[in-house]
């Protein structure tokens, strides 16, 4: 019996040797040594890129029509729907792009902004001519005024 209580004495003192050994062990597993810079190191997150085209518009004040180039769309309303779709409504394409047009500065939808372009372009609404009885007077008054600073 003696030889029993040694060997298991022997086994319980070598399972807590190993059990102290396996914990050393597992705890240097985890421990990492870095030199003290004071600088921590992060992974930077995924940083994901989006592109924004933004819209640009032609509008037709006679059929208080929009246009998109970059849709191709055509875009106005209905009632109290704003529709977009690739041909214009009512009007024939020709017919729609011989008219006055003026481009837009703004880049959103057409709903956001319609009140304020329709009050600045109505629907008779025609971009300023050049007036050529206009451009030759004033060659002529600077002719004039030329000839008046040079003794004539």
């Amino acid at each position: 019996m003696i030889a029993k209580g040694f060997i298991l004495k022997t086994s319980t003192a070598g399972i807590v040797f190993s059990a102290t050994l396996l914990g050393t062990q597992t705890g240097c597993v985890g421990y990492v040594d870095r030199a003290d810079t004071g600088r921590m190191y992060a992974v930077s997150p995924v940083v994901e890129t989006t592109f924004v085209i933004e819209d640009d518009y032609v509008y037709y004040p006679s059929y208080q029509i929009y246009y998109s180039s970059r849709r191709h769309q055509y875009a106005y309303r209905d009632g109290h729907n704003w529709i977009s779709r690739p041909a214009p409504h009512g009007v024939s394409l020709n017919r729609l792009q011989a008219s006055p047009s003026v481009r837009m500065e703004f880049h959103d939808s057409p709903a956001q902004h319609h009140e304020a372009v329709t009050q600045q372009y109505p629907k008779n609404w025609s971009p300023p001519r050049a007036n050529p009885e206009r451009k030759e007077n004033r060659k002529n008054d600077d002719r004039d005024q030329h000839s008046e600073n040079h003794g004539r």
